[in-house]
């Protein structure tokens, strides 16, 4: 079986105006099923959670599918699973509530790999509490994680680990599971950013050894939000700051303010439209998402493999800095002697979207000595070879320039 990308592609609105978005590791963009889901909870009716009307009975369910959906997708159990506004406030979020119990002279480790969401928040959440820093490097040749260096990090004062499940710029995917089994050979949490992990690969989230496992719906096919996942009675150890009104329930007392229903519908939906894909034989909702996200992967590997081909053709004139063995369809490279806000800028005037920066992943960029904007290319469930084509037609024309 394989995905029909025709069909799926008609779900998408954005696809008709001829753009070809590779785009992806910032957000992808939003089938029909999404937006109709939206649309549909917010014009209900709708009210505060309850149990009596209508109105109310539509945002509980909005609620309770939400967490069915998402424990669905990571493995976790329902009560396991917490919405915020995006994975950086919910990092910012759990770094605070975590922090309450460190002490000085405590140590945390983080991953030179990370988006500076899974970075920034640990190190001033350190600074206020006089905890100590450690840090896996990177090894420069192979863009994967130096593992002898987390060896050397690690100590029996390491509260916390915080590293990626996939580089959202290198496309790396470390061995999380390597990197959780030591770390709790330490006494240690792991806290791993998935967001760019999640639009690519099933998630397993006691699999991988997180303890806390944050992801966007938005980077897989749904809107704007966060959603972090753990074990309940880890949850249950955790004390946020809360009104005192509000539930101390897990994970309610995690959600601040009212909840926002028709973001949970949109992420839910996005999640069954990934299951839908390309669903198999099998009735269980997480059955359908290992079958469509294998399909996914068979499809996002023949235009990676595509791309990467026809950059070689391009010669000196690209350096790809993906070099990890085991990586998601993200490329990232840098132009000899060009800028590459001028390529995106070239590749947009033809329509083709292909996004030049650092995309905060400030570690990376810092540690590899890249300058202050390369070009990335991220594949998507829409994305054709068709389009592979035009990006390789188009970069090509940029630099014969």
């Amino acid at each position: 079986m394989a995905i029909d990308l025709t069909a799926l592609r008609a779900q998408f609105p954005a696809l008709d105006h001829g753009l070809a978005f590779f785009d992806g590791p910032g957000g992808t963009q939003t089938p029909r099923p999404v937006a109709d889901a939206i649309a549909a909870t917010l014009t209900g009716p709708l009210s505060n959670r309850g149990a009596v009307s209508t109105s109310e009975l539509n945002a509980e369910r909005a609620v309770t599918g939400f967490r069915a959906a998402y424990a669905d997708l990571l493995n976790v159990p329902a009560a396991g699973v917490v919405h915020g506004r995006s994975a950086t406030q919910l990092t910012y979020d759990f770094s605070r509530h975590l922090a309450k119990n460190w002490r000085a002279g405590d140590e945390i480790v983080l991953s030179r790999l990370d988006h500076d969401c899974n970075v920034r928040p640990w190190i001033q959440a350190a600074e206020r509490t006089s905890v100590i820093v450690r840090w896996i490097e990177i090894d420069e040749k192979t863009t994967e994680l130096d593992l002898d260096s987390y060896a050397r990090a690690l100590s029996p004062r390491t509260r916390l680990v915080a590293v990626t499940a996939a580089s959202n710029v290198l496309g790396t995917k470390p061995p999380v599971r390597r990197i959780a089994d030591l770390a709790h050979g330490c006494g240690a949490l792991v806290f791993v950013d998935g967001v760019h992990y999640a639009a690519h690969d099933l998630v397993d989230v006691p699999a991988m050894g997180a303890d806390l496992f944050v992801c966007s719906p938005y980077k897989f096919l749904g809107p704007h939000c966060g959603v972090l996942a753990a074990a309940p009675e880890l949850l249950e150890t955790i004390q946020p700051d809360k009104l005192l009104p509000s539930s101390n329930a897990v994970p309610e007392r995690f959600e601040f303010g009212t909840l926002p229903y028709e973001m949970l519908a949109g992420a839910s939906a996005a999640v069954d439209f990934l299951a839908a894909m390309d669903p198999g034989p099998r009735p269980g909702r997480r059955d359908r998402l290992a079958h469509s996200l294998g399909s996914l992967h068979d499809h996002e590997r023949v235009l990676r493999t595509r791309l990467k081909e026809g950059l070689r053709t391009l010669g000196d004139a690209v350096t790809l800095h993906s070099r990890a063995a085991d990586r998601t369809p993200t490329l990232l490279m840098t132009l000899d002697g060009r800028d590459a806000r001028q390529a995106q800028l070239h590749l947009a005037a033809r329509d083709v979207l292909a996004p030049a920066g650092s995309f905060y992943a400030y570690e990376p960029f810092t540690a590899l000595r890249l300058p202050d904007a390369a070009l990335r290319v991220g594949l998507a469930p829409y994305n054709t070879a068709d389009e592979v084509d035009r990006f390789l037609d188009g970069l090509a024309t940029y630099l014969s320039r």
